[in-house]
């Protein structure tokens, strides 16, 4: 059985770390179930290929719910942004209009829906994870903060146990994007690798690369360097702060964010 304990690995998945934000891996199984709560303010600032900065402050709430292999998971954000024409989608910057006036906005984002079953592994054999996820175009199209159309991503996550402290894990998805008017879009691969550490009982190191594919014809795909530490001081309750390095025109200059979750 793999990472039951109280590590939380990072699963990136588009732009902005994925379905908003950073995700918590489970620490084991229950037949009773589990439910955790959470929130991840962060704040994200880049110019993503063009001459004006853009400036992204998103703030997902999530529930999610655990029995036995079945992980299900909820996200709604909170989101202001302040741009120049930049096409969003589920938090993350998927192209630009073309416009050069400047304007804040902000409100509801789009809401993720997540679902995995962890297949366990034998030996030195990883989980396999299946999982499907849906992006509801809830952020509004008019404000600029999503394209108002419904995404759907299917894919595979590979989770290594080495010895007891270091714990490898990749994702690869492909995600069926919506149609949105005014704007061109098209669908996408999506993946990350990485690696957490276990530093101690209570603190866990992770560094991964995070990318996608380009969601409009023309403007760059998103890749990403991320570092985060986890702190947990008891099995219920976890904290983490992540740093993001964009690493290519379709990514944020850099980012910032911290979270903590609350586990019954």
């Amino acid at each position: 059985m793999k990472q039951e304990s109280s590590l939380a690995v990072l699963l990136a998945v588009v732009g902005m770390l994925g379905s908003g934000g950073l995700a918590w891996a489970a620490t084991g199984t229950s037949a009773a179930g589990t439910t955790t709560v959470g929130v991840e303010p962060a704040y994200y600032e880049g110019t993503y290929g063009t001459s004006a900065t853009t400036r992204i402050y998103y703030l997902p709430f999530y529930v999610e719910y655990q029995q036995n292999n079945l992980e299900l998971k909820a996200t709604v954000p909170l989101l202001a942004v302040h741009s120049s024409g930049t096409v969003l989608s589920g938090g993350a910057v998927v192209g630009n209009r073309g416009t050069t006036t400047s304007r804040t906005q902000s409100g509801l984002g789009d809401i993720w829906l997540e679902a995995r079953y962890r297949i366990r592994g034998t030996g030195s054999a990883p989980d396999v994870l299946p999982y499907a996820k849906i992006k509801l175009g809830t952020a509004s199209r008019s404000s600029g903060l999503g394209t108002g159309s419904n995404d759907y991503e299917g894919g595979v996550g590979f989770e290594w146990s080495v010895g007891t402290s270091m714990f490898p894990f990749a994702d690869i998805g492909y995600r069926f994007v919506g149609s949105a008017p005014g704007i061109v879009l098209q669908d996408i691969a999506t993946y990350d690798a990485g690696i957490s550490a276990r530093v101690d009982s209570r603190d866990f190191l992770t560094g991964m690369f995070s990318g996608h594919g380009s969601e409009q014809p023309g403007f760059p795909g998103a890749a990403d360097a991320i570092v985060a530490w986890n702190y947990n001081p008891q099995p219920d309750h976890g904290y983490q702060v992540y740093l993001d390095k964009g690493l290519s025109n379709g990514s944020p200059a850099w980012g910032i964010g911290f979270g903590v979750q609350r586990r019954f």
